[in-house]
């Protein structure tokens, strides 16, 4: 018997079966007991059930005689062993006489003990009450290794629950760290260097004023799924998505040592991930994405800014504003880093050019370099298409502003596109301009002033000024955004020229 209690273990009653044929022995033992008042007491004299008998009582105790008809004690031992459901009850064996062979022979059975009957009332009583003490601890330990199992399957579900809630707005490391150490939610952060990664997609606000809300959904959730696919499989943080952008830590909240080693891999990665993500954007009939990278490794504060009512983990500092710098350099499908990180990193990565640039904000021109690639375990490599120029047979005149940050300067210049390529042009500025030409990795706006046979529509033309050399008087640009049907007819137009 059990009685249930408000105890974490269950209380047992000490209850004891004897298995013998001889009810005089039966009527004896009962009586030894009678006075015991936590002792309850069994009795079975046909050896045929009693494994049924013990089954159905629990005992915590069995005596069970070794001589009696139609059955073996010894055998009948070996079946109590062989039992699973009681295979764990202390066995004393009753014998007629002290016989050093049949005991040892017991005690290889598995008997716990063995006295010849009967034995004197108290030490019978002491021997119950010792060997159903250790099977009811072995009981409750049981008992304790179940509700600890239990708890922890409880535990794991409940932490799964927090990493699927959290894990939509934090990275995994993250979550991980918070449930770990609970500490970790306070307010506060620590002076760290880490490689701090940024991405944005050329041109994608243009883009989005031309599809319903619901297509921007539909493009943006497809494409940052593949993104956080490969930043995860490179071991980055995730700490925001901005619309079509990504911020993305290495180093925090676990530093390593090739923290910015495995932003470069990431960044690879994902520039040559784009691939799937435009063929899923042909098939639903969307213009092609296109990505720039900017990374920068640097000291930060990192740690959860905000209020007691709304926390975030993430980064302050001049390091993060001068990683957003260097990415609005690129062109999609470029990776510029900055001199920092480079150094981390030295020959591992294939260097496709360097260029000295002054971001907003920083007194002293930098050096930044486009990453072409990455060696070692990686051994991750961009595919470059070479741009071909082809003459145009008439010139398209066209008028632009240089954009400042978000705005538009309210100066025009005129000039004309004298040479195309897929991605590309060449600009010819009017003689005696007082413009002059923009300087390289400018954005421009653009719009054609004169129409073209091979173009139809209007609109804004959106492009960055590439640090390769022109002729005198012109510059190259290459294209980040443009009205479906103007890229169209550029690109009607270029392949008449081939």
């Amino acid at each position: 018997m059990a009685n249930n209690t408000s105890s974490f273990f269950t209380e047992y009653a000490i209850t004891v079966l004897l298995i013998d044929d001889q009810p005089m022995i039966g009527e004896a033992v009962r009586r030894m007991l009678a006075d015991e008042e936590d002792i309850i007491f069994h009795y079975c004299s046909d050896p045929a059930v009693a494994i049924p008998k013990a089954i159905e009582v629990s005992p915590k105790v069995i005596l069970q005689d070794l001589v009696m008809p139609d059955i073996d004690g010894l055998l009948l031992l070996r079946f109590f062993r062989a039992n699973k459901a009681i295979r764990n009850v202390p066995m004393i064996v009753l014998s007629s006489k002290e016989d050093a062979k049949v005991k040892a022979e017991a005690f290889a059975l598995g008997a716990n003990d063995y006295l010849v009957k009967l034995p004197d009332k108290v030490e019978l009583i002491a021997r119950i009450r010792y060997h159903a003490k250790g099977y009811i601890n072995l009981l409750q330990r049981n008992e304790a290794y179940k509700a600890i199992q239990n708890y922890s399957k409880k535990l794991e579900k409940s932490n799964e629950l927090i990493r699927q809630v959290f894990g939509r707005y934090l990275s995994d490391e993250v979550v991980a760290s918070l449930l770990e150490s609970p500490e970790g939610l306070k307010l506060g952060g620590e002076r760290r260097k880490i490689t701090i990664f940024t991405s944005d997609l050329r041109g994608f606000t243009a883009t989005a004023e031309r599809l319903s809300p619901e297509e921007v959904v539909k493009v943006l959730n497809f494409y940052l799924h593949h993104m956080a696919e490969v930043i995860t499989k490179h071991k980055g943080t995730i700490d925001e998505f901005m619309g079509d952008g990504i911020l993305v830590l290495f180093g925090a909240p676990t530093p390593r040592e090739d923290d910015a080693t495995r932003a470069i891999a990431c960044a690879v990665d994902m520039q040559l991930a784009m691939g799937a993500v435009n063929e899923q954007m042909a098939e639903w009939g969307l213009p092609k994405l296109e990505m720039g990278i900017g990374i920068n490794t640097g000291e930060v504060v990192v740690g959860n800014i905000g209020s007691d009512k709304r926390t975030k983990y993430g980064i302050v500092g001049s390091q993060v504003n001068l990683t957003y710098r260097i990415e609005s350099y690129t062109l999609g499908g470029q990776i510029f880093i900055s001199e920092s990180t480079y150094k981390e990193v030295g020959q591992l990565v294939k260097i496709d050019g360097e260029r000295q640039v002054t971001p907003k904000g920083v007194k002293q021109p930098i050096t930044i370099y486009e990453v072409g690639g990455i060696g070692g375990e990686y051994n991750l490599f961009l595919m470059k298409e070479e741009e071909v120029f082809i003459p145009l047979t008439e010139e398209i005149s066209i008028q632009y502003t240089i954009l400042d940050g978000k705005h538009i300067n309210d100066n025009f210049s005129k000039g004309s596109l004298v040479k195309l390529s897929a991605n590309r042009a060449l600009v010819r500025t009017i003689p005696g301009a007082t413009n002059g030409i923009p300087l390289p990795l400018s954005n421009l706006k653009l719009n054609f002033l004169t129409p073209s046979t091979l173009i139809e529509g209007s609109g804004d033309i959106y492009a960055k000024v590439l640090v390769e050399s022109a002729e005198p008087g012109s510059f190259y640009i290459g294209f980040t955004t443009m009205p479906p049907s103007i890229k169209a007819g550029l690109d009607k137009l270029y392949q008449s020229l081939k």
